[in-house]
């Protein structure tokens, strides 16, 4: 089966006065139809840059400096910025942190939703307006014929990012990229939104980036899961498997921060130190000042592919 999504050791350079820096560095990855690949890491692992990246959203001076992003087989990182427009919304939706940025303050969620519809399915107003109203019903909206009229800001948080969701599948796109969807929510309505999400790419057939910093959402949501650390990916594997059994230290310091693995510890394990600036990577392994089992040769040979699932010299579970 063609994967819907192909990322090939994509590399996403920014100039500046200090130098060139990298906040993606040689990514790889295949998405299947209708499969949830979670991106995980902490702030500044390069998630968000790697989704920006693959929908053409990147802020200048920031651009893709190598590799390869494939469509449905069909290359787009190469594409005039008039090709890519069309794509986003129709191919490629998109659903951000916060519902505000996806959202005209100005207008009606209703003859937002219309638009979008119009403009990628080639309908009539009044089709678009139908479609636009079954969306919001999809979606949980109450009583969404009277709500078709409400401005963005008449709406709460949760229900806010039911409207982005219906937005980013109204023109029924192939793949959509959700970057950290549900970190303004409180826990009640997160879960809420997973399980819509989820729900309906289910229904659609939609194959989803899910970005997010956090372990459980992953597990909650996820197929598989990539593991990015530094601009580059540790681990990569089915959600089920890298949870259970992780064979990069820094994925088993994540999983071990999650209070169901605590054991009824008082203190959450945690990974010492921080994620290094984009300034100042460590040669070698990017984790290796904070890893528990670094040796000479995490610190001096170059970054080992990923290999079984793992981009390290000694991955957990092998002998040494």
């Amino acid at each position: 089966m063609e994967p819907v999504l192909s990322v090939r050791d994509l590399v996403v350079e920014i100039p500046t006065r200090h130098g060139v820096l990298r906040p993606v560095d040689h990514v790889s990855y295949d998405l299947a139809p209708g499969e949830i690949l979670g991106v995980v890491g902490e702030s500044g692992a390069g998630k968000s840059m790697t989704g920006n990246a693959v929908i053409g959203l990147l802020d200048r001076p920031a651009h893709i400096a190598g590799g390869e992003i494939l469509l449905k087989g069909q290359r787009i990182d190469n594409l005039p910025r008039s090709r890519m427009r069309r794509i986003r919304g129709k191919e490629i939706g998109m659903v951000f942190q916060d519902p505000l940025t996806s959202l005209n303050p100005l207008l009606p969620i209703g003859d937002q939703l219309s638009e979008t519809i119009e403009t990628h399915l080639g309908v009539s107003h009044s089709q678009a307006r139908r479609r636009a109203l079954a969306a919001l019903e999809e979606v949980g909206i109450p009583a969404a014929a009277d709500r078709l009229d409400s401005y963005p800001h008449e709406f709460s948080g949760g229900m806010r990012q039911r409207v982005v969701i219906a937005l980013a599948l109204c023109a029924e796109p192939s793949l959509v990229i959700a970057d950290e969807p549900t970190t303004a929510l409180d826990v009640s309505v997160q879960a809420q939104i997973i399980a819509l999400l989820k729900r309906l790419c289910r229904d659609h057939g939609t194959s989803v980036i899910l970005v997010t910093h956090d372990m459980g959402v992953i597990a909650e949501a996820a197929d598989r899961v990539a593991v990015m650390y530094a601009g580059q990916l540790a681990e990569i594997g089915p959600v089920q498997k890298v949870l259970t059994t992780p064979r990069h230290p820094y994925t088993d310091g994540l999983v071990g921060s999650m209070p169901a693995n605590s054991h009824g510890q008082a203190r959450l394990r945690q990974i010492p130190g921080t994620m290094p600036r984009l300034t100042a990577i460590p040669s070698g392994c990017a984790f290796n000042p904070r890893c528990p089992q670094a040796q000479d040769r995490c610190r001096h040979d170059p970054r080992p592919q990923i290999e079984n699932g793992a981009a390290c010299w000694f991955p957990l579970g092998e002998p040494a």
